[in-house]
């Protein structure tokens, strides 16, 4: 029998990317003599993409962006945060330890995350956390990508784990309708980047901690479901 698994999201879920998304945003916006975004517009910017934040972006200074120009934003903001990668990044705190005690358990942990999959494993090998995650699947691994509920059953099928023993972990309505429509319990930590809070999207659980995400709770969401 496969392993159970637990897939996490990346950017506000796992990991508090967004001083480092909001620096490349800033930059490439410097670019065409662009207000800077503020933190406090993170939850309305970051968490879809970078294509997404800089349209996003334009749309609240209400400027006008054309295919083209989008294009070479894009390219400008993916040299700069690759270049910086970890920058400011850090796991959110308990999370390491949170994917370390499902191993423990038995349980097998992937990533699934339309950030580009070659940006991820940069960021997770940055921060010394890549060998904890037996799939790392980005928003190009596969020809879809959130909220298809294609790339999470792929995520769990490439991590060599049990569909119908899995949980998906994650901090958007984009998480939390890919695991609904894969049939996958889904739940929601209410310290990403959204502009609703999360109970909004009517995930199964949600937490405010990783202390929060038990073993126990996670098999009990896994036995409902199959029930």
């Amino acid at each position: 029998m496969s392993a159970p698994i637990i897939v996490f999201d990346l950017d506000g879920t796992l990991v508090d990317t967004a001083p480092d998304l909001l620096d490349s945003l800033n930059h490439c916006l410097e670019t065409v003599d662009m207000e800077p975004v503020k933190h406090e517009d993170v939850n309305r910017i970051v968490g879809f993409g970078s294509r997404v934040m800089i349209e996003r972006a334009f749309a609240l200074r209400k400027r006008h962006l054309d295919g083209g120009q989008l294009d070479a934003l894009q390219a400008a903001f993916l040299d700069h945060y690759t270049a910086n990668v970890p920058g400011h990044s850090r796991p959110f705190p308990g999370a390491v330890e949170t994917v370390e005690r499902f191993h423990a358990a038995g349980y097998t942990a992937a990533v699934c995350t339309n950030k580009l999959e070659g940006m991820s494993l940069s960021l997770l090998e940055a921060l010394g956390i890549v060998g904890h995650f037996s799939a790392i699947c980005g928003g190009d691994t596969f020809p879809m990508r959130k909220p298809d509920p294609g790339h999470l059953l792929r995520t769990i099928a490439m991590a060599g784990a049990d569909p119908q023993r899995a949980v998906m972990v994650g901090d958007s309505r984009t998480d939390i309708d890919t695991a609904k429509a894969a049939g996958i319990p889904v739940i929601a930590v209410d310290f990403g980047y959204t502009d609703q809070h999360v109970s909004t999207f009517e995930p199964s659980r949600v937490i405010s901690r990783f202390d929060e995400l038990t073993v126990e709770m996670v098999e009990g969401l896994i036995a409902a479901t199959a029930s």
